[in-house]
């Protein structure tokens, strides 16, 4: 197996598993990638998901020797790497140790919160190569960090340092090396603990009001706001606060 899932409380750990490759994405890792992030929008019991890679490094993008033997490491729906096109609707945290470079960088980016180790690397070199970065990196960078510094990354290739890419606003945490995955894991818990309607209905309204014109856009968080907070859970947790007590969140 390339990729392998295991989960803790509501969090679902995805580790791709290719350190022989660094990690690189060829069509059946794709697939599975794709196959856990259907798991995770699918189960009720699961809130939150965190994306890492083993040996080291987070992953080195396209696995060129697959693709020259006619692979496409592209999903239907989900695109490259089963992530870069159509993320989850739950929150996904990336967990990167070592290099996350060309469509790696794209899986980073596709992701909702970074944390990053002291070792981390990231990068677009696919203008060194003659190439764009086609994974959703040259459409989601932009949104990530400051314009003229995202398109300078974007039109020199150059690697990025963690520490660069924390100044630059891309890192949620930053972590001594080896930590990464433990310090993702005990975020993606923290959110694990709150509504599940609430956490996907605040993704939902963060990333979609990109697009929302001024005059449109309280109307439509209330659509996503509304049935939300006629829920039972929304019940449940103004209770819970009442009785002091921790909610039980029944996802309705």
């Amino acid at each position: 197996m390339t990729v392998h899932t295991e989960t803790r409380g509501g969090v679902l750990i995805v580790t791709i598993d290719r350190p022989e490759v660094k990690n690189a994405i060829d069509t059946a890792t794709a697939q599975a990638i794709a196959d856990a992030m259907d798991r995770l929008d699918g189960t009720a019991e699961l809130t939150a998901g965190v994306l890492t890679g083993a040996g080291g490094t987070f992953c080195t993008g396209m696995d060129l020797k697959a693709f020259l033997a006619g692979e496409r490491p592209s999903i239907e729906d989900r695109g490259f790497a089963g992530i870069a096109q159509t993320p989850p609707a739950k929150p996904m945290i990336a967990a990167v140790e070592g290099h996350a470079i060309a469509g790696g960088f794209e899986i980073v980016l596709a992701c909702d919160l970074v944390v990053a180790s002291e070792t981390a690397v990231f990068g677009l070199p696919e203008v060194k190569r003659g190439l764009l970065a086609g994974g959703g990196g040259l459409l989601r960078l932009p949104e990530r960090v400051p314009y003229a510094l995202g398109l300078e990354w974007a039109l020199t290739g150059d690697f990025i340092n963690a520490e660069q890419a924390r100044e630059a606003g891309l890192i949620s945490r930053l972590t001594p090396k080896g930590d990464a995955l433990t310090v993702a894991i005990e975020l993606a818990e923290r959110i694990a603990k709150n509504g599940p309607l609430a956490v996907r209905g605040t993704k939902q309204i963060w990333t979609a009001s990109r697009d929302w014109s001024n005059a449109e856009r309280f109307d439509k968080m209330w659509e996503i706001y509304e049935p939300i907070r006629s829920s039972d859970d929304a019940k449940e947790g103004a209770t819970a606060f009442r009785e002091k007590r921790t909610p039980v969140w029944k996802g309705r």
